[in-house]
């Protein structure tokens, strides 16, 4: 199958957990990985930002790999792309870049390809790449979802939301997502685990039902993930005692971290955000929308 015309992929970041939500629950949110890619006689991948730029600019590059590994299992053989890639989403801080990379190199092979991918067919494959279904699923549905894999197999809702807002605290260090799982327990007690997913039940029903209080309070009662990162992360305690100081109504772990998210009302956000910068001006702050939309192609002009 070959690729006649231009295209740009555009992929949002996600969240993941929420606090108790642990790999179920996740949200997407407005910074973008963009990829434009038209035909060429070799893969090759390019980017002006530069965390990027430590990645393979050939065929070895991880979006190269996902798009032909996609493609082989429908049995098609893709024509090489010259891609250039853009990022906002900062690797390594629980934003979902791993995740991005991936729906990226799923949308890559459908274009390319001609495949024709529903998106439950494109949340199945990136769920089984990457082991749960809150980045992928936020990233490729937009919104908020909810989602369970189990058997190999991936259920999952969205929820177009836009009754809260997002401030997220980034550090400069970062935290590998397989160095923050390792500190987590291989199992946990029968009376903990009904404890913590019941936080993680009232959670949804808070956010949907706009029961702010709430939903900050289970954000708190996490069991599942966020006690055995805590010590991975000095500054936590305090984010989130300043973000609920600026008006948060609550404040998780952004994935494995090190990003704390900090939740608030409509039209507080932005008050929120210019409280914890002067608050913490170690950190970068970045105020942030719900993405609507999940994962996009358009077709650009046309090869010569």
């Amino acid at each position: 199958m070959i690729l006649r015309d231009k295209c740009m992929i555009k992929v949002p970041a996600s969240t993941a957990n929420l606090g108790p939500g642990f790999d179920s629950i996740g949200l997407a949110l407005d910074l973008f990985l963009i990829l434009e890619a038209e035909k060429s006689d070799q893969w090759s991948f390019t980017t002006s930002c530069p965390e990027l730029k430590q990645f393979p600019g050939d065929h070895r590059h991880f979006i190269c790999q996902v798009a032909n590994h996609v493609a082989s299992k429908y049995g098609v053989s893709l024509t090489p792309c010259k891609v250039v890639m853009e990022s906002q989403i900062p690797l390594a801080r629980g934003l979902g870049s791993s995740a991005a990379a991936i729906v990226a190199g799923i949308e890559l092979a459908d274009f390319a390809g001609g495949l024709q991918l529903t998106k439950d067919e494109k949340l199945q494959i990136a769920t089984a790449m990457e082991g749960h279904p809150d980045n992928v699923g936020a990233s490729i549905f937009g919104g908020l979802v909810i989602g369970s894999y189990q058997n190999g197999e991936t259920d999952l809702l969205s929820f177009q939301l836009n009754s809260f807002e997002v401030v997220a605290l980034i550090p400069e260090d970062i935290l590998l997502t397989k160095d923050a799982r390792q500190v987590l327990p291989s199992s946990l007690p029968y009376s903990e685990a009904v404890k913590a997913s019941s936080a993680a039940n009232l959670l949804v029903a808070a956010l949907l039902g706009k029961h702010w209080s709430l939903a900050g309070k289970m954000m708190e009662q996490d069991l599942f993930h966020q006690p055995y990162r805590k010590p991975l992360i000095p500054f936590y305690k305090e984010a989130c005692n300043t973000a609920k100081s600026g008006g948060a109504f609550g404040a998780a772990l952004s994935g494995a971290g090190p990003t704390i998210l900090c939740f608030a009302e409509k039209g507080l956000g932005l008050g929120l955000s210019e409280h914890l910068k002067r608050e913490l001006p170690q950190m970068k702050v970045k105020l942030l929308n719900i993405e609507q939309n999940g994962s996009s192609v358009s077709k650009m002009e046309k090869c010569s």
